[in-house]
C-alpha cells in the first residue's frame, strides 16, 4: 500500500503540482456517499493511476474502509497507466495489494468473462477521462455497463470533472463507424463527465439490446461545465500537459496520417511534422521512450510546427481546428495516400476527408456539423449533473 502511495505521489509531483481546483471535490472523495452503499458487496474497481484523492488511490481508500475489492479492471494503458496506446495489456495481479487485475483492453471483445462477473456484485468506475469521443476510457466504461446489464450487476460511477467540459464540438458519430475509439452517437467533444455519459447511455437506450443497468452516480461538488479543472496527474502517457489536453481535439487526427504528432518527444499533441514537409524552421526527431516505444517516424528528422507558444485559452477557444491537418495534407501532396481509414473512425463521419481533399476550409467544414452540436446539446440536457 505504501509503495502505491509513493508512486502516485511522484506522478502528481511531476505533472501539475498545486494546480487542481481546490474548490472541486471529486466523487471518490465523498466517502460518506458510497462506502455505506458498498459495504458487504463484492466490489470490482475500474480505475488506473488517475484514481486519486489528495494523492491517495481510491483502491486504498476502499480497502482502508473495509470494502471487499475482489477485482480490478484496467483500461487502455493498464492499471498503472504506463502502456503504449493500443498496446496489448494482459491479466495480472496488482503488486501492492495482491488483487487480480482483469485487463479489458487486451481481451477479444473488451468485456469481462462470465467467471469474473459471477464473482462480483457491483462495478465501481473511478477514472479521469478527458472528454473526447475517441478517448477510450469511456468506451471501456460502456463495455462494463453492458456486461453488468447482461449479468444483472450494479454500476456506480464516482464522478470526476471533464477538463474539456466547457464546450461541445464536432460531428455526432455515424454508428457505422463505431469502433474501439467511438462507442456512442456523440460529438467528438461531448462536454460531459463520465457520470453524465453513463446516465445518458442508460437513458437513451444505447446499451446493447436496449434496456438499462442498475446505475448510481456520486457527483462532484463545486464543479460546473465552465470550471477550468486542471488534472493532478497525466491521464495517459502522451497527454503530458494541460495544453496537450486542450489541443487533443484538433491533433488526434494525425494518428490516421503519415504525420507525427510528437509521440516519442517531450511534447506529444503539441507539435506535428514529417521528414518531407517543406519550408519549416522547427524540427524534431521521435525516439523510443516509455509510453511511446515505437512511435511513428521513429528516429527520423521531422520538419513541422510547434504549437507550444499557444496559450491554454487560445487552445480552448479554437475548439476543433482542422487547420493543422489541412496544412500537412496540402504541404505533403500525397493525395489519396495521406489519410488512412482510421480517420473516419476518429472524426466519425464519411464525408469530411473529401471536404479536406476538395480544399474546403476549417470554417466551412465545421459549419456542416453545427446542427449536430445543437441537437446533441438539447439531447444531453436531461442527463447533465452540473450547470452549463
Amino acid at each position: 500500500m505504501k509503495q502505491l502511495s509513493v508512486l502516485l505521489f511522484v506522478l502528481v509531483a511531476i505533472f501539475l503540482p498545486a494546480t487542481i481546483c481546490a474548490e472541486v471535490t471529486v466523487g471518490a472523495a465523498r466517502t460518506d456517499q458510497y462506502i455505506p452503499q458498498l459495504k458487504g458487496k463484492r466490489v470490482a474497481l475500474f480505475s488506473n493511476h488517475t484514481g486519486l484523492v489528495d494523492g491517495k488511490h481510491t483502491l486504498d481508500i476502499m480497502l482502508d474502509n473495509g470494502l471487499n475489492v475482489v477485482t480490478l479492471f484496467s483500461p487502455e494503458h493498464g492499471f498503472r497507466g504506463t502502456a503504449d496506446a493500443g498496446e496489448h495489456v494482459g491479466n495480472s495481479v496488482d503488486g501492492p495489494t495482491g488483487i487480480p487485475i482483469a485487463s479489458l483492453y487486451g481481451s477479444k471483445d473488451r468485456t469481462p468473462s462470465k467467471e469474473i462477473m459471477d464473482g462480483l456484485d457491483v462495478i465501481v468506475v473511478d477514472i479521469q477521462d478527458v472528454g473526447l469521443r475517441f478517448y477510450t476510457y469511456y468506451c471501456t466504461m460502456i463495455d462494463l455497463m453492458n456486461a453488468a446489464k447482461k449479468y444483472g450487476k450494479e454500476v456506480m460511477v464516482l464522478d470526476r470533472p471533464n477538463p474539456n467540459g466547457m464546450y461541445v464540438d464536432g460531428p455526432i458519430l455515424d454508428m457505422k463507424y463505431s469502433s474501439g475509439v467511438g462507442r456512442l452517437p456523440i460529438p467528438v467533444v461531448h462536454g460531459m463527465t463520465l457520470g453524465e455519459i453513463a446516465s445518458m447511455a442508460n437513458g437513451e437506450g444505447w446499451l446493447k439490446d436496449g434496456g438499462k443497468v442498475a446505475l448510481s452516480v456520486v457527483p462532484c461538488e463545486g464543479y460546473t461545465h465552465q470550471t477550468r479543472y486542471r488534472l493532478p496527474v497525466p491521464p495517459s502517457p502522451n497527454l503530458k500537459s494541460m495544453l496537450s489536453i486542450y489541443l487533443y481535439p484538433s491533433m488526434c487526427y494525425f494518428e490516421a496520417t503519415p504525420v507525427s504528432l510528437g509521440r516519442g518527444t517531450d511534447a506529444p499533441f503539441e507539435i506535428y511534422g514529417h521528414p518531407d514537409m517543406k519550408n519549416r524552421t522547427f524540427e524534431f526527431t521521435p525516439r523510443s521512450v516509455p509510453g511511446a516505444k515505437n512511435p511513428p517516424l521513429l528516429d527520423k528528422l521531422c520538419h513541422g510546427v510547434d504549437l507550444r507558444g499557444m496559450s491554454e485559452e487560445e487552445a480552448i477557444a479554437q475548439g476543433i481546428n482542422l487547420d493543422y491537418v489541412i496544412d500537412a495534407y496540402r504541404d505533403l501532396g500525397m493525395g489519396d495516400s495521406f489519410f488512412r481509414s482510421f480517420f473516419e473512425l476518429l472524426i466519425g463521419r464519411g464525408d469530411i476527408r473529401k471536404m479536406i481533399e476538395d480544399g474546403r476550409s476549417t470554417a466551412e467544414i465545421k459549419a456542416t456539423w453545427m446542427p449536430d452540436v445543437e441537437k446533441f446539446k438539447n439531447q444531453r440536457r436531461p442527463y447533465l449533473l452540473y450547470a452549463e
